[in-house]
């Protein structure tokens, strides 16, 4: 028997009208304003794996790999693993780096690029 664990590379999160339309709590969704240096809550199902020392993109996922292009960097600074009712779910918060233009090219691959 194995521990299922998954490594993301990214934060994948829900568009803000998942919780409005009382389909999603809010730290599932990408709250609205994202403002650059300001720090929020996240969860995931499952138990998920984050780096933690630097950068990531911030991505909206409309679920089944269905992912957008990164609209944020973001620095993930704590996640933590909790079960409730049976299921494993992945909990933590993060802060926003840089809002990322539409289009702008910001990652090569995980690194950033720089200016």
């Amino acid at each position: 028997m194995g521990i299922a664990v998954e490594f993301n590379p990214d934060l994948a999160l829900r568009n803000i009208s998942e919780f409005k339309n009382c389909k999603r709590k809010i730290e599932e969704c990408i709250q609205e304003p994202l403002e650059e240096g300001k720090m929020y809550d996240f969860l995931k199902k499952e138990q998920r794996l984050y780096y933690i020392l630097g950068e990531i993109p911030l991505l909206e996922t409309k679920g089944g790999g269905d992912l957008s292009e990164p609209i944020a960097s973001i620095v993930i600074l704590e996640a933590t693993h909790f079960e409730e009712n049976g299921e494993i779910f992945t909990k933590g918060k993060y802060r926003v780096v840089k809002i990322i233009p539409k289009g702008e090219i910001y990652f090569n691959s995980y690194g950033i690029i720089k200016k």
